[in-house]
């Protein structure tokens, strides 16, 4: 939030010249306002970066479903089918450690199983109504932007760390932003149009600032939650255990099945676990199972059952090598820790409620990332009213902005013609758009990279029709492109209305 808004309180109209709150001290504003700056301006890419990449990532189910879109698309899966595709991938990789075999639900209307092969490489297999395998699936732009927003495409224990560590700058950022605006809220709706430039873009900085407070805080709370998983466990280990990571973990496993690595007289029966489960929880459905040494005597299964109308990833249920259920971890029915960590990746993704939710993830979450841009750029404006400029620094942020879309969209069309990976085209694009600040204005930075993004999000439009075309059998597919359609126009108009506005005021 900028540090151009007024502090002083306003006269009641009731009581003239009795202010309405207690006024709060110069001293105190100032020095949050310099926290506020400081916490910016230190993770201020950061911050963006991954405020960006969340609001793209809240359609990441939809994505998977855009990229592989000839389907099988499935409502539900028979517990035989289940079993059948379990057991076909098994004859694949019959060395593999673990299968995880993911159920049809309605943000995922397919039937699939994960497994490793002999050399390591990891495949997914999509199955239809009996079973029976049908193609491999290929979601690599999907997986790559779900990396880059909770591990930056780091190793996990660095990335997560880091986005963690993000998010509690974030947080702190909100805090101290609100605290070194004491009329804040008093004025949530005053917007100063027609005079200075920097004055309404501070106060659309503030006004966004507080219209999104409640989602800012909740999203920046349990990101940093999620992403400092590690280190919350080893603290715990550490107060409870005596540092044993081992005991804290066992804390989220549920029932522990010894390991045993002697053959199994016959393969865990996938088809009589998911019967047994739905007798014993009739309310719930099964949402995916993840087999463990399958084939071994100390074979297992972990399940996750989903509770309609509940805000859970959903109870985590332990069943043994003779499909009999051993027991909860508890996310549901345990601790209310447990409840709360479960409902924590719902909470910040937006996945719940559907649709609606996930389309106001998206808008929220681009509200927080314009907050973060104009922050930084207003700071800059004041530095420039100030008599110290600084036109290198102002060219190099306008083209950091500007370039995830662009790479976001370079990466998207590539992994559709290419077979480099996204994040290779990702990280060469955000390279070739920064380097535009060597000799562009940031106007022209700003609108030539809004148009090539443009441009880039309808030819992936094209390219996906075109390599598709009648083989959709997904209808998400189609909104998928409809909203890459919608997202080109908008940057194309406000590139164009930009343009306009530049060519006015020369004249």
């Amino acid at each position: 939030m900028d540090g151009s808004a007024s502090t002083e309180t306003t006269p009641s109209p009731a009581r003239p010249g009795k202010p309405i709150w207690p006024k709060v001290p110069a001293e105190f504003v100032r020095a949050m306002l310099a926290g506020h700056s400081a916490l910016g301006l230190a993770f201020a890419a950061l911050i963006y970066l991954v405020c960006f990449s969340g609001s793209i990532a809240v359609f990441t189910q939809e994505y998977g479903r855009w990229e592989q879109p000839a389907g099988p698309v499935l409502s539900q899966a028979s517990p035989q089918a289940a079993d059948a595709a379990f057991r076909a991938v098994l004859a694949k990789t019959p060395k593999a450690h673990d299968l995880y075999v993911r159920l049809p639900e309605p943000t995922h209307p397919r039937l699939s199983v994960h497994g490793d092969d002999a050399k390591g490489g990891e495949h997914t297999w999509v199955a239809d109504t009996s079973g029976r395998l049908v193609r491999e699936e290929k979601t690599p732009w999907t997986q790559f932007q779900a990396d880059l927003h909770t591990v930056l495409h780091l190793p996990r224990a660095w990335g997560g760390f880091l986005v963690g560590l993000t998010g509690v700058a974030l947080l702190s950022s909100l805090v101290s932003g609100v605290l070194s605006h004491p009329r804040v809220f008093k004025d949530a709706f005053a917007l100063r149009w027609g005079g200075s430039k920097r004055l309404q873009e501070a106060d659309l900085h503030n006004r966004i600032s507080v219209w999104g407070l409640p989602f800012h805080l909740v999203v920046s709370l349990t990101g940093a939650f999620l992403g400092l998983t590690t280190i919350i466990v080893g603290v715990l280990a550490l107060a409870t255990f005596k540092g044993d990571t081992a005991k804290a973990y066992a804390l989220f496993a549920g029932p522990k099945v010894a390991d045993d690595p002697r053959p199994a007289a016959r393969v865990i029966d996938v088809a009589q676990v998911l019967v047994n489960l739905e007798a014993a929880y009739p309310k719930a459905r099964a949402s995916y199972l993840f087999v463990e040494h399958p084939g071994e005597t100390g074979q297992y299964a972990t399940v996750a059952l989903i509770t309609p109308g509940r805000l859970s990833r959903g109870e985590l249920v332990v069943v043994g090598g003779d499909a009999r259920p051993l027991g909860e971890v508890g996310y549901e029915s345990g601790s209310v820790g447990l409840r709360v960590l479960s409902a924590m990746t719902p909470l910040h993704f937006g996945w719940f409620g559907g649709w609606p939710v996930k389309v106001a993830y998206l808008l929220l979450g681009l509200g927080l990332t314009a907050v973060t841009s104009s922050g930084v750029a207003i700071w800059l404006a004041r530095r420039r009213d100030k008599g110290r400029p600084a036109p290198r620094w102002e060219r190099v942020w306008i083209a950091f902005v500007w370039s995830q879309p662009f790479a976001y969209a370079a990466s998207a069309l590539a992994a559709l013609l290419l077979p480099a990976p996204p994040v290779a085209i990702w990280g060469a694009a955000t390279l070739a758009a920064n380097a535009t600040a060597i000799a562009w204005t940031p106007l022209a930075i700003s609108i030539r990279l809004r148009v090539a993004t443009a441009g880039l999000l309808a030819l992936t439009v094209c390219a996906h029709v075109t390599a598709n075309g009648a083989g959709i059998a997904d209808g998400v597919a189609w909104l998928v492109d409809a909203g890459l359609l919608i997202a080109a126009l908008v940057l194309a108009v406000s590139a164009h209305r930009s343009g306009r506005a530049q060519a006015d005021t020369i004249q």
